[in-house]
């Protein structure tokens, strides 16, 4: 290990939660070694079961100081989410108050696979733009890969979401331009993925993967 990565390594050592989107439970393992505290989300009781599994069964290779949450996260839905009072209703999967409390704190976000449709894409930046608005200053690494379908609409065949996705991302000179940065916007950046190792074996990554380093101005008041 050379000294470059020694200090990423240390650097992880101070974030103190990671709010996972749409990851599954092996990415929760890896976060768990870096991360005080981890929330895999994800919507649908069997997916969050067998997440609830993955993390059940690589309980012991995990830190015991740190913790890994399950919980629902249906972006369609308002955040944040109702909390029950009562813990003999509270659904297993549902939200607790001081959890929504921990939320406000991350500082990193992570999502994966989750452009696919203009509707859900919509949906998928309105939950962000509550939960990276509040609380502590908040980064989303975002990976995915660009789902080609023939559209009747366009009557060609068109990579789903991706022209939506790309219509709320703005630079930094684009954010400050706006009302001299009186309004808030998300600020993306393309990372190259050809600079990052790839470790897994017999899969090629080809030009429709893309990862996103995008951050939340919540403008000037």
């Amino acid at each position: 290990m050379d000294l470059q990565q020694k200090r990423q390594l240390n650097a992880t050592r101070f974030l103190k939660e990671f709010f996972a989107l749409s990851l599954p439970g092996l990415a929760g393992m890896l976060l768990a070694h870096a991360a005080k505290t981890v929330f895999l989300t994800d919507h649908g009781d069997q997916i969050l079961e067998n997440c609830l599994k993955n993390v059940q069964l690589n309980s012991g290779v995990l830190n015991h100081q740190k913790v890994v949450y399950v919980r629902e996260l249906d972006w369609t839905h308002p955040w944040p989410p109702k909390v029950s009072s009562d813990l003999a209703t509270q659904e297993r999967f549902s939200w607790s108050s001081s959890e929504l409390e921990e939320v406000q704190k991350a500082s990193l976000l992570l999502a994966a696979d989750v452009i696919y449709s203009d509707d859900l894409t919509d949906a998928l930046f309105g939950i962000l733009e509550r939960i990276m608005s509040q609380g502590s200053e908040k980064v989303l690494y975002l990976a995915l890969e660009k789902r080609y379908n023939f559209s009747l609409d366009d009557l060609d065949v068109v990579a789903n979401g991706y022209l939506n996705f790309r219509s709320y991302l703005k630079d930094d000179s684009e954010c400050e331009g706006l009302e001299l940065g009186s309004l808030p916007c998300f600020m993306g950046k393309c990372i190259d993925v050809a600079e990052i190792p790839q470790y897994v074996g017999g899969y090629d990554r080809g030009d429709d993967v893309e990862l996103w380093e995008i951050r939340y101005s919540k403008g000037k008041l």
